[in-house]
């Protein structure tokens, strides 16, 4: 697992200041101290890549609504099919009822 190679103190403390987070106006202030503002984009371009990912989109469809690159969507893919299950279980919370109906290909 490659969880197991991030993790320590310094993950541990992060992590845990990310859970504290009360709202969404705090975590936006929290992670524009915390990250570049390519950081950002980049992490939300993969959690957008996954959630298209899922609704089976097309990596053209993809990559021209998101900009990501055919890597970043095949990389996004591979955590989606070998991954720990993350992007899947907070799909959920944002998306439940997208579990319960089948969705149309492009």
């Amino acid at each position: 697992m490659q969880v197991d190679k991030i993790r320590g103190p310094q993950t541990d403390q992060l992590i845990e200041a990310v859970l504290a987070l009360e709202n969404k106006e705090q975590a936006y202030r929290f992670f524009d101290d915390l990250c570049t503002i390519s950081e950002i984009q980049s992490l939300s371009q993969r959690f957008e890549v996954a959630h298209m990912l899922r609704l089976k989109k097309t990596y053209e469809k993809i990559k021209n609504e998101t900009g990501a690159s055919t890597a970043t969507i095949s990389r996004v893919r591979r955590c989606l099919n070998y991954g720990n299950d993350a992007y899947e279980e907070m799909l959920d919370v944002l998306y439940p009822d997208e579990k319960q109906i089948e969705l149309p290909k492009d």
